[in-house]
C-alpha cells in the first residue's frame, strides 16, 4: 500500500492536513458507523472517564486519516449544541500541522483572519501540544497545530478506548485526506479565495468559471486554492443561476449556512477501495452505465484498470496532460443533504475530475429530485 511520506514544510510553516472533527448527535452511534462502513480503527476516547465532562468524542484512524467524532453530554454545552441545532451532524474543524503555530497564527491575524483561539499549550504527564484557530466560513474552525512534543493518543485529554466496540470490517486502503471543499453564498468565493491567500500565502491553482460546471438545471462556479507546496488543496464552490435549485444552494439552504461540503479521501488502489466500501454498506451516487460506454469511445483515455471493472463499481474517470484520476462519491452520510465523501486514486493528474462534472451533477440532481429539493 502506497503511504505518503513526510512532507517538507513551506515558508509559513505548513506541514500537511492533520484532522477533522464533527460535531454529532451521538458520538458512539457515528463512530460505530465511520469503524464499521469505513473501517477505520478507534485509537482514543474522551470523556467524563478522562476527565471531560461537558462533551464525548472519539479519534479514528486508518494509515495519514485522522477523524474525531464529538457529542454534547449537556445541554448547556452550548459551542456543540448550538451548531447541531442549527446546522445537523457536519464538520466542525479541520486542522493542518504546523512548524510553528505562533508564527503562523501572527501572520494570519495581521492579514485579517478572524480570531477563534489564541496560541494554546495543552499538556500532560505525556507532553503538550500547541494549537490555534481561526474563522473559516460561517461556523467552520481552521486549527493549527504542532504535535511534536506530544508522545501519546491524539492529544491530552484523550486515552485508549473504554468500550470493546472494534469491529471487523475490511481495511478499505485509505491513504490520508487529498482536498477539503467548502460551499459558499453566491458572490462569496473570492472573498473566500483571497482570505487563503493573504492569510496563509495560499494561490489559486484552478478557476472554474461560468460554463465550466453544470446541467440545464442547475451550475456553481469553483476556484481552487492550494499551499506553497500544494499538500493543502482546498476548492471553494459558490452558486451560479440556472433554471433550478444547484446542489450549493440544498447544502446552504439545508444546511443553513456556509461550510464544508465534503473531503475528498485518498487511495492507492480505488477499485478495492469502493469494493471494500460497498461491501460495508456504503451508499454511492448512481453512474449510468451510458457513462461507460463514452468513456470506451474516448481515445484519449489510457488507464491501466479494466473499465468493465470501473463500470460494475461505477468509478469514474478523467484524463488530464499529466495522468488521470479515479473517483467516486457518497451520498450524503447524514439525515440531511449536505456533507458526503469522495474517494479518490490518481495516477499524475492535478485536476479535480473535469471531465465527469456533467455525469456529477446529473446523478446529485437524480437524488436532490427524489427529496424534492430541485
Amino acid at each position: 500500500m502506497n503511504i505518503e511520506g513526510i512532507e517538507m514544510s513551506d515558508s509559513l510553516g505548513i506541514r500537511k492536513y492533520d484532522y477533522v472533527e464533527f460535531y454529532v448527535g451521538s458520538a458512539k452511534m457515528v463512530a460505530y458507523w465511520y469503524a464499521k462502513a469505513l473501517g477505520l480503527k478507534i485509537e482514543g476516547y474522551s470523556g467524563p472517564e478522562t476527565g471531560c465532562r461537558d462533551r464525548i468524542s472519539y479519534y479514528l484512524t486508518q494509515n495519514n486519516l485522522k477523524i474525531v467524532i464529538t457529542g454534547s453530554l449537556q445541554p448547556s454545552t452550548v459551542e456543540v449544541s448550538n451548531f447541531l441545532n442549527l446546522h445537523g451532524d457536519g464538520l466542525k474543524r479541520w486542522a493542518i500541522e504546523v512548524d510553528d503555530v505562533e508564527k503562523i497564527f501572527n501572520h494570519a491575524v495581521k492579514q485579517g483572519a478572524v480570531i477563534q483561539r489564541r496560541p494554546q499549550k495543552i499538556e500532560n504527564e505525556h507532553g503538550y501540544i500547541t494549537e490555534a484557530a481561526i474563522r473559516l466560513y460561517d461556523d467552520t474552525e481552521l486549527v493549527y497545530i504542532n504535535r511534536d512534543n506530544y508522545k501519546h493518543i491524539f492529544q491530552p485529554g484523550y486515552d485508549k478506548p473504554i468500550q470493546d466496540i472494534q469491529l471487523t470490517s475490511g481495511d478499505a486502503g485509505l491513504i490520508g485526506i487529498d482536498h477539503i471543499v467548502g460551499n459558499v453564498r453566491e458572490n462569496e468565493m473570492d472573498k473566500w479565495a483571497d482570505y487563503y491567500v493573504r492569510t496563509m500565502n495560499f494561490e489559486t491553482f484552478i478557476d472554474f468559471k461560468k460554463g465550466d460546471i453544470g446541467t440545464k438545471y442547475s451550475a456553481l462556479l469553483s476556484k481552487v486554492v492550494r499551499s506553497e507546496k500544494s499538500t493543502i488543496k482546498n476548492p471553494i464552490n459558490e452558486p451560479y443561476e440556472g433554471e433550478k435549485k444547484s446542489q450549493i444552494e440544498e447544502y446552504i439552504e439545508q444546511y443553513h449556512g456556509t461550510g464544508v461540503q465534503h473531503i475528498a479521501i485518498k487511495t492507492g488502489d480505488i477499485i478495492h477501495t469502493i469494493r471494500t466500501l460497498r461491501e460495508n454498506g456504503v451508499e454511492f451516487l448512481n453512474v449510468p452505465d451510458t457513462y461507460y460506454d463514452t468513456l470506451r469511445a474516448r481515445e484519449d483515455i489510457n488507464i491501466k484498470e479494466d473499465i468493465d471493472e470501473l463500470q460494475k463499481l461505477k468509478i469514474l474517470c478523467d484524463n488530464e496532460s499529466g495522468g488521470y484520476l479515479l473517483q467516486l462519491f457518497t451520498k450524503p452520510i447524514g439525515d440531511r443533504p449536505t456533507f458526503f465523501f469522495e474517494f479518490i486514486q490518481r495516477a499524475g493528474a492535478q485536476g479535480f475530475g473535469k471531465g465527469n462534472f456533467q455525469a456529477l451533477f446529473e446523478a446529485i440532481e437524480e437524488d436532490q429530485g427524489l427529496r424534492g429539493n430541485l
